[in-house]
């Protein structure tokens, strides 16, 4: 598992919950490849993670892989709450359901092929990798919303 991977990514919403998008760029030596997209009824937190999850799927064999993000919220629950949210039966500490738990599920499994360090940077702080991740994240949503209006 020597190869290494570095994933940027960044989640986006215009309202919470609300149309969102999300942005991943992959790098790989000096080869960058950006992903984007876009959904009509989500939140933040979903975009954030949705980032994670199709960077992590977009790798065609196991990788030493860095995952740089600003949401603290999925830097916590992979690397602190992961492990008791499974072993509790998927609640929290205050004995409710854990939120998003189909995309922590996906995360945990994907996250099993690789070695993977999650890594929390500031949002908005000039990361241009980061900056890059929100742009399309935010051109995603754009997208989204003409392809709306257009289908009217």
């Amino acid at each position: 598992m020597s190869t290494k991977v570095e994933i940027f990514c960044d989640g986006a919403c215009s309202g919470n919950p609300g149309v969102g998008g999300y942005g991943t760029i992959l790098r790989f030596g000096a080869m960058e490849k950006e992903l984007s997209g876009a959904e009509g009824d989500t939140t933040n937190n979903r975009m954030e993670m949705t980032a994670a999850i199709k960077g992590l799927e977009s790798l065609t064999r196991p990788c030493h892989v860095v995952v740089t993000t600003d949401s603290q919220y999925l830097v916590k629950g992979m690397t602190e709450w992961l492990k008791g949210w499974m072993r509790k039966g998927w609640v929290n500490s205050k004995k409710e359901p854990v939120l998003n738990r189909d995309l922590w599920e996906r995360l945990h499994e994907l996250a099993q092929t690789h070695r993977v360090e999650w890594a929390w940077i500031r949002g908005h702080n000039g990361h241009p990798e980061n900056e890059r991740c929100d742009a399309l994240a935010r051109g995603a949503i754009e997208d989204f919303r003409n392809n709306a209006l257009s289908r009217r």
